[in-house]
């Protein structure tokens, strides 16, 4: 069992120690040999002198080649020229695990990098990034502990589509045919009639052919359900959400986001009311930009970043027209050609976060809106079901991940974000 890490170092200062981990890199100056150590809680430099460790330690220790596993012993000292600002000063060295000559070098392309994803992860920003996500779904749980939620585990094989049936992976299940899961919604609709508010994380799958910075066909979902929340209640709990995890990981990790290149205090500064748009304003909003759209076209990318351009946290887009949106999003009392919904739209054109809505609790409503649709009810006969039984108004939303955390980190591509991304060409390794 390993019992010493890198980032205990600063707390050995003065002592002698032994420190097992991988080499990140090396330099030499003639009999003084530097090696800058890596492990998962960060990186520190090691010097190795030949008069200090010995001729055949430090010929083992000139001869180590990258990513070789290694132990080290020596006496930590503080060094303002070393990365850390400490250093081992090394009295013995032993290599455990020799590295081949390592693949990747500092210019090597893209698609190498992904062919060589095991690889890569290694590292220091990537490590990083994946520390960066464990938080963020850290926070986002606190949120949702600390509000009387209940986490859940809906299946990732379904019969049925949530959001549209050009989108789905069929699989065969046993001569039947079953689909990986859109969504988590229609399942977590079932759960709040028991425990009233669900969340549940969840791989989704949607087989979009869309080559963005912002689409893959595999992500990781956040999904909400609650009983007895309208629409406007839903908006305030996204800001909230949103906002908190924000601040959370500005407050905790401030200095893992400014080693990633965002500045904490963005991040800070993140705070309810978040800005909002009808559907009907944002596309005068588009005109006046010199976009034109037709009333009832989705929003694309060139959209969505005319309308956050220059904002400092995230804009709902709500009120949309039904024709635009699935069958299970309520509509609106005061005028039935819009639903009660919202998409929530991250500035500088980091695009949707969150889609949600209230949800149609009544029988009748969601029947006609289904067959409006040109949708078979066999196929959701269960959840149809669910408004015979004492139903009650609810609303919920799906909230990508990784489009959250490639917005708070201002990462360039959501690839970066997945630790094994898929895509419509690449689904290796």
């Amino acid at each position: 069992m390993k019992k010493l890490y890198i980032q205990d170092l600063r707390n050995k200062i003065g002592q002698a120690v032994e420190l097992t981990a991988w080499v990140h890199r090396k330099r030499t100056h003639g009999s003084l040999l530097f090696l800058v150590l890596r492990d998962s809680t960060g990186i520190v430099q090691a010097s190795i002198k030949k008069d200090q460790c010995g001729e055949e330690p430090f010929n083992n220790a000139s001869a180590v080649t990258l990513e070789s596993v290694v132990t080290v012993k020596g006496v930590v000292v503080e060094d303002r020229r070393a990365p850390a600002g400490i250093e081992v000063r090394v009295s013995n060295f032993n290599s455990l695990s020799p590295s081949q000559e390592f693949p990747l070098q500092e210019d090597t392309g893209l698609e190498v990098l992904l062919d060589y994803r095991h690889l890569h992860l290694r590292s220091i920003r990537l490590t990083n990034i994946m520390k960066a996500r464990h938080y963020l779904l850290e926070y986002l749980r606190e949120f949702f502990n600390d509000d009387r939620f209940w986490e859940v585990y809906p299946p990732i094989l379904t019969v049925a589509g949530c959001e549209g049936g050009s989108t789905l992976f069929g699989l065969d299940y046993y001569g039947d045919t079953v689909y990986l899961s859109q969504s988590a919604q229609l399942y977590l609709e079932v759960l709040i009639l028991s425990l009233e508010k669900v969340y549940a994380f969840t791989p989704s799958f949607r087989a979009e052919k869309s080559r963005t910075p912002k689409h893959v066909t595999e992500y990781w979902h956040l999904e909400q359900e609650a009983a007895y929340y309208d629409n406007e209640d839903n908006m305030k709990f996204q800001e909230n959400m949103v906002s908190y995890v924000c601040q959370r990981m500005a407050d905790q990790q401030g200095a893992l986001v400014k080693e990633l290149g965002r500045d904490p205090g963005y991040l800070k500064n993140v705070s309810p009311p978040f800005y909002r748009l009808t559907y009907d304003k944002a596309l005068e909003k588009l005109a006046d930009a010199g976009i034109e759209k037709e009333w009832g076209d989705d929003l694309g990318t060139e959209d969505e970043y005319a309308l956050t351009e220059g904002l400092d946290k995230p804009l709902f887009v709500w009120r949309w027209p039904r024709t635009a949106k699935p069958f299970y999003m309520k509509l609106d009392p005061q005028n039935d050609e819009y639903v009660l919904n919202d998409d929530l739209l991250a500035p500088e054109g980091h695009s949707e976060l969150i889609g949600g809505s209230q949800r149609i609790h009544d029988y009748d409503e969601l029947v006609q809106r289904m067959e409006e649709q040109d949708m078979d009810p066999a196929a959701y006969e269960w959840y149809i079901d669910l408004r015979k039984y004492g139903s009650v108004p609810h609303s919920g939303f799906g909230l990508g991940t990784e489009r959250l955390l490639k917005w708070m980190l201002n990462l360039e591509h959501i690839r970066d974000v997945i630790p094994f991304p898929r895509t419509p060409r690449r689904y290796y390794p």
